[in-house]
């Protein structure tokens, strides 16, 4: 009869050392081949104000457009966890701060509209899904801090009670067009452009209850999150997920699907429904101590 010999079970602990040890080594590399650079291009700038959310669990609808046997449905309600703080600004990037942008020739300059009585205390608008991506490049170098836009699940996370629900409403099991479409149109007019959608100062719209500020005013907000189109049988589950990654959710008093490039909401580019007042955008903070070397990686596009 064969002898069976025990094996000492394999620690947490020695496992994660070498991976630990390996992901420093490769950060010591990185800093000393200058694939990381250890201090911030030109003038240092002050970080903007931000505020730290604590982990938790919370619910939101998932973005996209969700068919079912050919009809619009609406998307499913998540259940999801943050597991690590977020760090994310109190406000929404001012006209100000982004004219420095464009004043070092980083940024584009906004598209005109309307003339902020004091551009310290007014939300940059009139600027692209790509005018925010070099802004938070741009604002990266200058803090020796990684800035990037927030996902709509980052925004979602953030915004708590604050975060629209775009449901149609609709049961499930409706095959009747009318349904879906009566329901689009109550939706659709209850989105109505704001009496006055001129951007108005920073706290003008509130705080919610973790702190973050004029979130759902009449500025939306750019984020990281692709549109997608969402195909479901008649079970609910996932034909096919298609993401177009030319198009971003701008996030607010509800989600827009909107073309990277453009920077005024009214003038088109909204792919569908009563458009957006303004778009903005805040950044969120990447605390992460091995946050520049992805950073580095990703700019260089080496896969993740």
């Amino acid at each position: 009869m064969a002898t069976m010999t025990s094996r000492p079970g394999v620690s947490w602990t020695s496992l994660a050392l070498p991976a630990v040890l390996l992901v420093g080594l490769a950060g010591v590399l990185a800093v000393k081949t200058d694939l990381v650079g250890t201090t911030p291009a030109g003038h240092v700038l002050d970080e903007p104000q931000t505020i730290e959310i604590a982990p938790r669990k919370f619910t939101y609808r998932e973005s996209g457009e969700f068919f079912r046997n050919g009809f619009a449905v609406d998307g499913p309600v998540k259940d999801d966890v943050m597991r690590r703080p977020l760090t994310i600004t109190k406000y929404q990037v001012t006209a100000s701060d982004y004219a420095h942008c464009v004043a070092d020739g980083a940024c584009a300059p906004a598209e005109p509209g309307f003339t902020p009585v004091d551009a310290t205390r007014t939300p940059a608008t009139g600027v692209s899904y790509d005018d925010a991506m070099a802004y938070a490049a741009w604002l990266s170098e200058r803090t020796g801090e990684i800035w990037t836009l927030p996902s709509d699940r980052d925004l979602a996370f953030a915004a708590g009670a604050r975060f629209p629900d775009d449901a149609l409403g609709v049961d499930l099991d409706s095959t009747n067009p009318a349904d879906r479409w009566l329901a689009d149109y109550r939706r659709e007019a209850g989105r109505k452009a704001s009496r006055d959608p001129v951007p108005q100062p920073l706290g003008q719209f509130g705080e919610n209850e973790f702190g973050l500020a004029d979130f759902a005013g009449n500025v939306w907000e750019w984020t990281a999150t692709c549109n997608r189109r969402v195909n479901l049988d008649k079970a609910g589950r996932v034909v096919n997920d298609a993401s177009s990654c030319g198009i971003y959710v701008a996030s607010g008093k509800h989600r827009a699907a909107m073309s990277s490039f453009v920077r005024n909401p009214k003038g088109g580019g909204c792919a569908v429904g009563v458009p957006p007042d303004n778009v903005g955008f805040r950044l969120v903070k990447d605390t992460r101590w091995y946050a520049p070397l992805l950073a580095a990686l990703k700019e260089r596009g080496i896969p993740l």
